[in-house]
């Protein structure tokens, strides 16, 4: 009679008992499905996690179980709370790692701005100021993005506006200096370029946007599977930008790496390209350019530009926007760098060897090139460094330290048309298995010159290949392929 008098007088310790079990199940099966849906885990580990959080939960009801013994209880109830709120805590982190990774993967489309422009004194404020303007277009590159604002803007004004088509960029925009359009219409890409052409550097400080126009691309969806390439083995395009926009927007790449990976004998072998690379472009019907232009044509094109230089199918890219690493290196609490020279930039100085640096010092490091002899070359090796900063930070504690801005960085910063089902997959063999990988890099090189390009019929300073370090490169390739090791 004295038991059940005791258990009469504390109903309200059992039910609050069975409310937090209740809880603590349901935050467990919420974690076990967030993990479940990463796909990241092997059987065996997810397995395990599956028997650790329901053991956890006999053990917090077994203590529960007898709400008249309070030590025992409020031990049992403390420790489900405790529990209740870990898990809390770890789907809030394994929700938003889905949501970051799905996002920067399965890339679809691509975006081309296009900018309406006239000089910066032009007295026109809108596009129906400037109705009575004659338009300069291109009349070949990226033609079928300016036909399409072209009409838009017909629909807009009700009315069609003049144009008179230029060969290239910088004819179009001497055209607008000289007084022969009123404004232009061009892909923002090409701005760039025309100021890195003689002649044409302050070209961006003599005219203003008077509105522009965001047209989405469908990217060419990847291919799987290769004829070429035996199964395991993919190619991936890496492309290193650095725009203020979107990581989606067309933009010419600075950085332009292919990696061949190998994942039945782990080895990786990267072969960088020199952006000056004079090549033609899979668009230009053997018509030479910068390797740098075709991303301004799309990421399709730098990607087939580079399977014709190197005979090889590339199956997915991997695109890395450097502008928006500043807060992603922020948010790890600053990375460190390896410079093969000392330098200035950005008014900052850089020692030969290890530099730490926050994000604005790294965005500087990534950028600078005029202070090398190399130019490009070096610019190239020292984003890699910051990569690789990154990359080693972001496996240290510090990931953990300012999450939300983290994730932020990562959503701002990388893009890929991998399919998340792929990553997940390499990621839960790496688990499985285990093992290093061997990463090794080459870089092709060629001689400095002067050409006419697809983009651009002005003289620009280009790299002639040297056919002998792509010959290396190809067969570099073709051993990684072929199930030998990387090598330098």
């Amino acid at each position: 009679m004295r038991k059940h008098k005791r258990n009469r007088e504390n109903p309200g310790l059992g039910l609050a008992g069975w409310i937090v079990s209740l809880v603590q199940a349901v935050l467990s099966v919420l974690v076990i499905v967030l993990i479940w849906r990463l796909g990241m885990l092997p059987t065996l580990v997810l397995a395990g996690v599956v028997v650790v959080l329901a053991v956890l939960w006999v053990v917090c009801r077994l203590l529960m179980g007898k709400a008249h013994r309070k030590p025992r209880f409020y031990v049992g109830f403390v420790l489900a709370i405790l529990i209740s709120a870990a898990l809390c805590v770890s789907g809030l982190f394994l929700n938003r790692i889905g949501d970051t990774l799905r996002g920067m993967t399965g890339a679809e489309y691509e975006t081309t701005e296009i900018g309406v422009y006239v000089l910066a004194d032009d007295p026109a404020q809108t596009i129906t100021d400037a109705a009575d303007y004659t338009f300069g277009i291109l009349g070949v590159q990226a033609r079928e993005e300016t036909d399409q604002v072209v009409k838009e803007i017909n629909e807009n004004l009700g009315s069609a506006i003049a144009t008179v088509e230029y060969d290239d960029a910088a004819a179009l925009a001497q055209g607008l200096l000289d007084g022969q359009c009123q404004a232009i219409l061009i892909n923002e890409g090409f701005l760039g370029v025309i100021t890195e052409t003689e002649g044409y550097e302050s070209f961006a400080d003599q005219i203003r946007e008077l509105d522009s126009y965001s047209l989405q691309s469908a990217i060419e969806q990847p291919e799987t599977e290769s004829d070429s390439l035996p199964e395991g083995v993919f190619t991936m395009y890496i492309s290193g930008i650095d725009v203020a926009g979107d990581i989606s927007t067309r933009s010419r790449s600075d950085v332009n790496i292919l990696a061949v990976v190998n994942t039945n004998t782990h080895q990786v072998q990267l072969i960088n390209t020199p952006r000056d690379y004079y090549v033609p472009l899979s668009i230009s019907n053997g018509v030479k350019d910068k390797l740098t232009h075709a991303g301004i044509y799309g990421v399709d094109v730098s990607k087939d530009t580079l399977g014709m230089l190197y005979g090889i199918d590339i199956n997915y890219y991997f695109r890395i926007n450097f502008s928006g690493f500043q807060e992603l290196i922020d948010a790890l609490g600053g990375i460190t760098v390896n410079s093969d020279v000392e330098f200035d930039a950005g008014g900052y100085h850089f020692d030969q060897g290890a530099n730490t640096v926050n994000g604005e010092q790294a965005l500087a490091f990534a950028r600078e090139r005029k202070s090398f002899a190399s130019g490009d070359r070096q610019r190239g090796q020292n984003q890699m460094a910051v990569i690789t900063g990154v990359i080693q930070k972001m496996q240290s504690p510090a990931i953990l330290q300012n999450f939300s801005q983290l994730m932020d960085g990562i959503e701002g910063s990388f893009e890929s048309d991998m399919p998340y089902e792929l990553m997940s997959e390499l990621v839960r063999d790496q688990l499985s298995g285990g093992g290093s990988w061997n990463v090794a890099s080459t870089s092709v090189d060629g001689t400095g010159s002067t050409a006419s390009t697809y983009s651009m019929n002005q003289p620009l300073y280009v790299m002639i290949p040297d056919e002998a370090t792509v010959d290396h490169a190809k067969t570099l390739i073709q051993t990684v392929v072929d199930g030998g090791a990387a090598s330098n």
